[in-house]
């Protein structure tokens, strides 16, 4: 007798499973930090970078899960 076993059976939740979403979360609280990093610079360093303040509070409004 064999035995046959469908991918869908086997256990996915191996160690690459779990390193992508740690990757997954610390990439989203880099982007939470920085977004919100930004509302502390001032106007000088924003036009040394050619931005607005309205082009930073569009930055900081994006939900952290969004790039």
């Amino acid at each position: 007798m064999s035995t046959c076993v469908s991918s869908s059976m086997t256990n996915h939740h191996d160690h690459g499973f779990w390193s992508g979403v740690a990757e997954l979360i610390a990439a989203w609280r880099f982007r939470y930090r920085t977004r919100h990093e930004l509302a502390l610079w001032s106007e000088r360093d924003l036009h040394d970078l050619g931005l607005s303040r309205s082009d930073i509070a569009a930055e900081i409004d994006k939900p952290f899960w969004r790039a």
